[in-house]
C-alpha cells in the first residue's frame, strides 16, 4: 500500500462521517487518461476532501510555504503535492503539472487561487485555462458546497467534462478559457446549493 493510499483510507474513514460527505457526478471523471479537476475553494480542508472522494488519485499544486514546515511538508509531498510559488508565473511548477497531465493522470486545481474568505466564487487565474489549452486532457468542474460544520452534510459535485474542442479552435485565451471553467462551477455550485 502507498503512503498516498494509506493516508487516504485514513481521511476518509474521519472525514466521510464528520462531514457527512456526499460525492455526486463520480461517473463524469474518465477512468483513465489525464484530468484536470477543476474545483471552487472554501476551506483548507478541500484538498483533502476533493482526494478523498475522487476515484482516481489526485495531484495538487500546494503553496510553497507548506514544504518548508518539518513533518507537514513530507507528508503534503507524499499525497501527490508539488510546490508553487504563489504571486508569480512559477515555470517549474506549470511544467510539473503539465507532466502529470500528459502522463494521463489526475490534476487537481483551484482555479482562484486561494481560499474564499466569503464562501462566494472568487476570480479564476489563468493557470487553469493554460493547462486545459495546453494538454488534450478532460476538464471537470467540480464544486465542494458546505458549510464545513460537522454532522452537516457536505456535498462534493462533479460536472461533465467541458468541451474544448471550440476554445482551441478560436485561439482562445487561457483567461478566456479560466472564465468558460469558473461559469461552469458556478452552475454546479446554484444548482446544488
Amino acid at each position: 500500500m502507498t503512503f498516498y493510499s494509506f493516508a487516504r483510507s485514513v481521511a476518509y474513514g474521519i472525514f466521510k462521517p464528520w462531514y457527512r460527505i456526499e460525492a455526486l457526478g463520480v461517473e463524469n471523471i474518465p477512468k483513465d487518461g489525464g484530468v484536470l479537476l477543476c474545483c471552487n475553494h472554501i476551506n483548507n480542508f478541500d484538498p483533502i476532501v476533493l482526494g478523498i472522494m475522487a476515484p482516481r488519485p489526485v495531484h495538487y499544486m500546494a503553496k510553497e510555504e507548506l514544504f518548508r514546515v518539518p513533518v507537514l511538508g513530507e507528508i503534503v509531498r507524499k499525497c501527490n503535492a508539488f510546490p508553487v510559488k504563489r504571486g508569480m508565473s512559477d515555470r517549474e511548477a506549470l511544467r510539473k503539472g503539465l507532466g502529470i497531465l500528459k502522463d494521463g493522470q489526475v490534476l487537481g486545481l483551484f482555479p482562484e487561487g486561494t481560499r474564499s474568505k466569503t464562501g462566494e466564487l472568487g476570480k479564476g487565474l489563468a493557470g487553469a485555462g493554460f493547462f486545459a489549452l495546453k494538454t488534450d486532457s478532460a476538464v471537470v468542474p467540480c464544486a465542494i458546497i458546505g458549510p464545513y460544520k460537522s454532522l452537516r452534510k457536505l456535498r462534493v459535485v462533479y460536472g461533465k467534462p467541458i468541451a474544448m474542442d471550440e476554445a482551441r479552435n478560436t485561439k482562445a485565451s487561457a483567461e478566456q478559457v479560466t472564465e468558460l471553467i469558473m461559469s461552469e462551477i458556478h452552475k454546479l455550485i446554484k444548482e446544488h446549493q
